[in-house]
């Protein structure tokens, strides 16, 4: 039996995206260029990878550097989940 490694996220709005990143940490022009708007509804892997939602999948949009854990469950106010 093999072991099968669990993605966690935390999902959120594109505006709740713009409260939580700092200066220079992702590239907000490819975010744009993706379709990510303030409505959008995206997830964030622990390892800082976003992902938008499609109507019929996630896509890969970006990613965070630095440290941006404890950013992120503070303004969401929510924890890591599984998918």
């Amino acid at each position: 039996m093999s072991a099968t490694t669990v993605m966690q996220f935390i999902e959120l709005t594109g505006k709740t995206l713009l409260d939580i990143v700092n200066e220079g940490e992702i590239d907000m022009r490819q975010l744009h260029d993706a379709g990510v708007n303030g409505d959008s509804i995206l997830r964030i892997n622990k390892f800082g990878e976003i992902e938008l939602r499609q109507s019929h999948e996630w896509v890969m949009v970006g990613g965070l550097i630095g440290n941006f854990d404890e950013r992120l469950r503070k303004i969401t106010q929510l924890d890591w989940l599984s998918s």
